[in-house]
């Protein structure tokens, strides 16, 4: 895979970080608010007191090293392209997926290729963004 300059991390590769080679990432790698928010949730989200505090020290680090880019109305505008392209090959852009394709229509507002370890839950958005799979 050939290095990219700037990308988008989705969420499922910040979840991770640690275990990512770090040349399969961008030379300046990028978050949504969206993934930042989906970070915030994740200690709430447990009732294990270990992962709870695995997952508050996830989000105080990239905290520290990232700043998020914002939901702006830009990305509301690719937000409609993206839920187009997704319900035109037969996937629901609606429920739980809405978050992951918010993430999406950042990525196409800014051109950046999105970075992800679950490519299938952006099937159907080849078109608008480049979409990479980190093992």
């Amino acid at each position: 895979m050939a290095k990219y300059a700037q990308g988008l991390l989705d969420t499922s590769v910040l979840i991770d970080l640690e275990s990512i080679d770090p040349e399969l990432l961008p030379n300046e790698a990028s978050i949504s608010a969206i993934s930042m928010a989906e970070l915030s949730a994740g200690p709430h989200a447990t009732s294990d007191v270990d992962e709870r505090a695995r997952r508050q020290a996830r989000l105080q680090f990239i905290e520290a090293y990232m700043s998020p880019i914002p939901f702006d109305a830009d990305c509301a505008r690719a937000y409609g392209l993206v839920f187009a392209a997704v319900s035109a090959v037969g996937r629901k852009p609606r429920g739980a997926r809405a978050v992951d394709l918010m993430i999406a229509a950042t990525s196409v507002s800014l051109g950046l290729p999105l970075f992800t370890r679950n490519a299938v839950d952006f099937a159907g958005l080849e078109d608008l963004t480049a979409i990479v799979s980190l093992p």
